[in-house]
């Protein structure tokens, strides 16, 4: 029985040294874990919107767009008790429509008008090449949400992260979509103070799954006459004394409006960087020099022979835009939509959408 008892005393140890180290495992499993986390809510913190300084009044137009927002972006913030029982708020919103349309401005007006908090994120931001990484990523997001409630989600893009299954897809990016499912849905979770908005350019390539998360699916449209001349007046500002026919403007994004009219405002820039030769005028400003430098071609009976650089600022001549200048900006840029696009997102909004405009 003695010859036993330092065996007994060793496996006891052994034993006891086993279940310590599992201990020990486990707590730097929970620290790796803690770890994790802390670093990817870290990750998302930064991506919290305080005030972009954009309100609606900003946006041009879109003005059902603006007031679906509003009923379900800012009421239930402001107003949570008329948001109870069943008069729920929309939980899932989608923008989409033409690039330059204004989607991610929208949604900073939100940002600015709703005072809650505001987290936007792309795609690139949540994807990454690590397994599993992706769906921690999403997981994140959401846990980062629910606990700074009432809270916004807007994730830019969201096409290359929900794009429709196929069987070539990896196996990654069926996780993404299920796990972004399921965050969306809350299945035991409390999503009340969670609203998730899209943005996509191409909602037809969205997973049909994630598609109907999306409850309001507004359509962002091209600006209209109306709001292409107020974007006009907006970009070209003082310069703002030529018309261009509206059939000149069709397909035009606001994206592309502000191209064209950048553009026009610089080619007397380069005008002015190229002249060999100005005349002194008058300045027609109460303060400052008396004369001004203007540019001016050769055959002028007052021109002298003078290069830019040797002007000094305060006493050069700003020249005007012309109708040239218009013209020729609008030549060099070309709509970036097609018709063929067009149509696609019209068939979208009826099956599936309603207009912004």
């Amino acid at each position: 029985m003695n010859d036993n008892t330092p065996k007994k005393k060793q496996a006891l140890a052994s034993n006891e040294n086993d279940q310590g180290s599992s201990k020990r495992n486990k707590v730097n499993d929970d620290e790796n874990v803690d770890v994790d986390k802390k670093r990817m809510m870290q990750k998302f913190e930064g991506a919290i919107i305080s005030n972009p300084n954009i309100t609606f009044d900003d946006v041009v137009g879109l003005e059902q767009a603006k007031t679906t927002l509003r009923e379900a972006v800012i009421l239930p913030v402001k107003f949570p008790k008329l948001f109870t029982g069943q008069r729920k708020p929309w939980a899932g919103i989608l923008l989409y429509g033409p690039p330059g349309t204004g989607k991610s401005y929208l949604a900073k007006a939100i940002a600015t008008e709703c005072k809650s908090t505001f987290i936007s994120v792309t795609s690139s931001d949540l994807l990454s090449k690590w397994l599993g990484e992706a769906e921690k990523n999403v997981r994140s997001l959401f846990e980062l949400s629910r606990e700074r409630q009432p809270c916004i989600i807007f994730v830019d893009e969201v096409d290359a992260l929900c794009g429709q299954r196929n069987d070539t897809e990896s196996e990654s990016s069926r996780r993404v979509k299920t796990e972004f499912l399921v965050q969306m849905q809350g299945v035991g979770t409390d999503n009340s103070g969670v609203l998730v908005l899209a943005a996509t350019n191409i909602p037809w390539a969205l997973d049909s799954a994630i598609r109907r998360r999306f409850e309001k699916r507004i359509y962002i449209p091209l600006p209209g006459v109306n709001e292409r001349a107020a974007m006009f007046k907006t970009h070209m500002g003082v310069n703002t004394c030529h018309t261009i026919k509206d059939n000149e403007w069709m397909h035009y994004s606001g994206a592309d409006i502000g191209v064209v009219c950048r553009e026009a405002l610089l080619r007397p820039i380069r005008r002015l960087s190229a002249s060999t030769h100005f005349k002194r005028v008058q300045n027609p400003e109460h303060d400052g020099p008396r004369e001004l430098w203007l540019a001016c071609s050769p055959g002028d009976s007052a021109a002298q022979s003078l290069t830019l650089e040797k002007i000094s600022p305060d006493e050069l001549c700003e020249p005007p835009v012309t109708m040239s200048d218009m013209l020729a900006a609008l030549a060099t840029q070309q709509s970036t939509v097609s018709e063929n696009e067009l149509g696609k997102y019209q068939q979208f909004t009826q099956q599936f959408g309603q207009e912004g405009l």
